[in-house]
């Protein structure tokens, strides 16, 4: 038997008219630009995640949390399966020294307009976007 999908959490942290994004250290989307996020942990609310992986990432500290959208993401090696269902959430940026940690290669605070021009993960500029014109 099969176990299911994978839970995962992003934020995606707008702040000044920017968004805090970290560059993919590790599979999935190793090398992409994408917003701070990862694996749930066992027993771990979607909030708490969110917390707990963009501080791992990028060492900033979050206020409110909103859900935005669920997101299912195929395998990258096994034929498209599902492997993670996504959570990406909007999140207020509280503090914190910025810093790529943990599987972040890089971090960045980036507009709309500098994220065109970058290689990104999945719908994270059509997200964006979406908080832009509603902001």
């Amino acid at each position: 038997m099969t176990a299911g999908p994978t839970r995962a959490v992003s934020a995606a942290v707008f702040h000044d008219g920017r968004f805090l994004l970290v560059r993919r250290g590790r599979a999935p989307a190793k090398g992409l630009y994408a917003f701070p996020g990862g694996r749930v942990e066992p027993g771990e609310t979607l909030a708490a995640a969110v917390r707990r992986e963009v501080a791992e990432e990028t060492g900033a500290t979050l206020g409110q949390i909103e859900h935005l959208v669920d997101l299912d993401l195929a395998s990258e090696v096994d034929g498209g399966r599902i492997e993670f269902v996504l959570s990406v959430h909007r999140a207020e940026y509280a503090g914190g020294e910025v810093i790529a940690g943990d599987d972040a290669e890089a971090v960045a605070w980036l507009s709309v307009a500098e994220m065109e021009r970058l290689p990104l993960a999945g719908s994270v500029l059509d997200i964006a976007r979406g908080i832009v014109e509603a902001a």
